[in-house]
């Protein structure tokens, strides 16, 4: 809800594509250049306090929003601190919260399904959210949505403190936070495994997760309508998100999850493509559903792969650098799309950056067998896959 309104407001007291990306840009840019102190950061702390704490400066965030917009104070100066505000929490919140997902989960082998899980509940919300934000917004503004999200975090913080039993979480001792960053940069570059799937979900965060910051125009310019047509296109992307994590979070096994990160760009691109090229209202969420099933899969399955593969005592950083390949080019992607579309219109900005997610896939596929070279090894020690050198001595015993 918040962000269907935060992106309304903007458009609403600027009518600025460009702006619309720089709001973008700030909320997440400290992901670009703090993720990395943050992995540090969070390998040391107890991640449960982390995640109580905040999530209890995001609470406070809303409420201030809230309180801005409620009184008619907000100008675009307060939105730019408390967005960016924001993104430095959530900077230190999302490998929080990613590296705590381990201690709730004794059976390692669930690890996928509870991830996928996770996302079904998440996106869950992504659909229901944009379609009562547009009721809302049309019925009493956009204050009532940041009021409602602030209130939400009391339920968030209770979740937190009623939780027990968790599993131990492993803590790294405080040494020098150059060498710990130097550790976690050599231990992610010599896996080409890691390497290749981050650098991936990049990619696809920088050229196609920014159709996102473009959809008020869309709404507006090439559909013709409002608050109501931007809450359903973001509730369709929500509800191809969901689609996708509810498949995934039935699936029995992390095999073969590896090809679907090429796929995921590939539906993406195309998607966005003919996004670009629609004019209809129920085409264009036809090609939001698709959308979002691709950014989906991109994201829940390169968490999925690395929480799997990822050794413990660098959990925390290798998450910052995942944070940091979502979140952090995703700000500069929607800094360059906001500048584009004010050239040469939002649908030409989406059709090109659908046609380059569709190269990233196709560079993606060309590093495949060298990621599963790396990723198989790792499986079969964990009982993921059988060890075939093994039925063979096996059968000549």
């Amino acid at each position: 809800m918040t962000r269907v309104a935060t992106s309304w407001l903007v458009y609403r007291l600027t009518g600025s594509a460009f702006l619309l990306g720089v709001v973008g840009f700030l909320g997440q840019i400290p992901a670009l250049f703090l993720s990395p102190l943050a992995g540090v950061w969070v390998d040391r702390w107890d991640r449960h306090r982390a995640m109580e704490i905040t999530q209890a400066m995001a609470m406070v965030q809303s409420l201030a929003l809230a309180a801005l917009t409620l009184t008619h104070t907000i100008n675009m100066p307060w939105i730019f601190f408390l967005t960016f505000l924001q993104g430095v929490i959530n900077t230190f919140e999302t490998p929080a919260r990613q590296s705590f997902v381990i201690q709730m989960i004794d059976d390692r082998s669930a690890l996928s399904n509870a991830i996928a899980l996770n996302s079904s509940i998440v996106n869950a919300g992504r659909l229901v959210g944009p379609a009562i934000a547009g009721l809302v917004i049309a019925w009493v503004g956009e204050g009532y949505c940041f009021l409602i999200d602030g209130v939400s975090y009391i339920a968030v913080l209770y979740s937190l403190l009623a939780m027990k039993n968790l599993l131990p979480g492993l803590r790294n001792p405080t040494r020098h936070i150059g060498q710990e960053l130097s550790e976690g940069w050599s231990y992610i570059v010599s896996s080409p495994a890691i390497r290749w799937i981050l650098l991936m979900l990049g990619l696809v965060s920088l050229i196609g997760m920014p159709f996102t910051v473009l959809l008020p125009i869309v709404a507006d310019k090439v559909l013709g309508g409002g608050a109501n047509t931007l809450g359903f296109l973001t509730a369709a992307t929500g509800l191809g998100a969901l689609a996708c994590a509810v498949a995934l979070a039935v699936r029995r096994s992390v095999r073969g999850l590896g090809k679907w990160l090429g796929i995921a760009a590939a539906i993406l691109g195309v998607s966005l493509i003919l996004f670009g090229l629609s004019h209809s209202f129920w085409w264009s969420m036809a090609l939001m559903f698709g959308a979002g099933y691709g950014m989906m899969q991109q994201i829940v399955t390169s968490n999925t792969i690395l929480q799997t593969i990822v050794a413990d005592d660098k959990r925390g950083r290798v998450m910052s650098f995942y944070a940091m390949s979502v979140f952090g080019f995703l700000p500069i992607g929607s800094l360059f799309a906001g500048m584009l579309a004010s050239w040469m219109g939002a649908p030409n900005t989406l059709m090109l950056g659908g046609a380059l997610c569709l190269l990233a896939s196709v560079w993606y596929f060309g590093r495949l067998p060298e990621i599963r070279r790396v990723i198989r090894p790792v499986y079969i020690e964990m009982g993921i896959m059988d060890d075939p050198t093994a039925a063979i001595e096996a059968e000549r015993r």
